[in-house]
């Protein structure tokens, strides 16, 4: 029977990451980089968590860590303005924490995302989604390595008191799927549009609710 139910990433509760791209193109152009991510370097660049990583990973160490902070804070505030109303809740997501709600399930939002991108996303979908609802919610600041890296999965089995056995959690990328899975949880893929996966996978929009709906959510 599912006590734990952990949301991982921002990217499965909402599409945010042709905002993100956005994002970092007029930051990008804002630091004087010729620099231009189109859709698909920034599908292929999603396979590594991380931000200011990828940032570094595509500079080649032509950048110091001064200039990749600035140009990852300079992001971090156009996302800011591109996001409001223009970020709606993915399919089966409310539905999905109405339920847990409902059923006494304890609810995690498991991200080692910043916390300054995580009030943006809160602020974007406080309309649809009731963020009280949530027993943890985690940013980079609770974890020394970010994901891939399963520590945060851990830090929150040990917050919330849960066994992995009875807990399940979605992720929106395979490497972050793994993060979970390394810990013993069970975790179901819901990747986005912009997400490169193995061909078996289908995009199907009604996916998450199909899935969880499998799984004992009994009082």
């Amino acid at each position: 029977m599912v006590k734990g139910f952990l949301i991982g990433s921002i990217g499965v509760i909402a599409e945010t990451s042709e905002l993100q791209r956005q994002a970092y193109n007029y930051s990008f152009e804002l630091n004087n980089l010729e620099w231009y991510w189109n859709t698909g370097t920034y599908c292929h660049l999603l396979l590594n968590p991380g931000g200011e990583k990828r940032i570094m990973d595509f500079s080649k160490g032509s950048l110091s860590k001064e200039k990749i902070k600035k140009i990852h804070k300079d992001k971090q505030e156009i996302f800011e303005e591109l996001v409001q109303n223009n970020i709606r809740p993915r399919p089966g997501c409310v539905e999905i924490l109405d339920l847990c709600k409902l059923k006494n399930i304890k609810l995690g939002f498991i991200t080692t995302t910043t916390k300054a991108t995580l009030e943006t996303i809160k602020r974007g979908l406080r309309e649809f989604i009731n963020f009280d609802y949530f027993d943890l919610i985690t940013t980079k600041e609770q974890v020394k390595y970010q994901k891939p890296h399963n520590e945060v999965y851990n830090y929150a089995l040990n917050t919330l008191k849960l066994y992995s056995k009875n807990t399940c959690a979605v992720e929106d990328t395979a490497v972050n799927q793994q993060a979970a899975l390394q810990c013993g949880i069970k975790c179901f893929l819901f990747p986005g549009e912009y997400a490169i996966f193995d061909s078996t996978i289908t995009k199907d929009k009604n996916l998450l609710v199909r899935d969880l709906s499998k799984l004992n959510f009994s009082n």
